[in-house]
């Protein structure tokens, strides 16, 4: 098994997911991240300082804002706000995290489609939190046809290699 495929399996092994990032204002990955972790029966939290509820949930400005600490968190914003959602799941002690890009996990290769920053992931690593940085959840929650067909090119090509 791949290290990507632990990492993915410690994540989703989770009862608890933060969705950072889930939008009003147009349809986004992290939209449907939020409702394939809710379909696939997780307890699930949006999180977006603009919004109070989302599809019908409450929506909280911020990790510290929830009633109860996530047991892991979904990102998928800029990567200057990755930054701070890092620091509050160490301030809270938060001990798994998922960055999305939309190509895989190499470092520079989606500059522009990316949540991932190699700051905050070296904040995860250096507070003990394990971090998934980059690709995307709904590559391995009952993936559609598109989503299929990224996981299997980014494997081919090694964008889902984890170091």
């Amino acid at each position: 098994m791949s290290k990507i495929d632990t990492l993915v399996q410690d994540f989703l092994a989770q009862e608890k997911i933060a969705v950072v990032g889930v939008s009003d204002k147009r349809e986004t990955g992290c939209n449907l991240a939020y409702r394939k972790f809710k379909e696939a029966g997780y307890a699930v939290s949006a999180v977006n300082p603009r919004l109070t509820t989302f599809e019908g949930d409450p929506c909280y400005p911020d990790l510290q804002s929830m009633p109860e600490k996530p047991d892991a968190v979904f990102i998928l914003t800029n990567p200057k706000v990755t930054e701070q959602v890092v620091q509050q799941c160490v301030d809270l002690g938060i001990q798994r995290v998922w960055m999305h890009c939309l190509m895989g996990t190499k470092p520079g290769l989606a500059a522009s489609m990316t949540s991932v920053s190699q700051e905050a992931v070296a904040l995860c690593r250096q507070h003990g939190i394990t971090v998934i940085p980059g690709t995307c959840p709904n590559q391995f929650l009952k993936p559609d046809f598109g989503h299929t067909l990224m996981r299997v090119m980014f494997r081919a090509f090694g964008f889902h290699s984890v170091n």
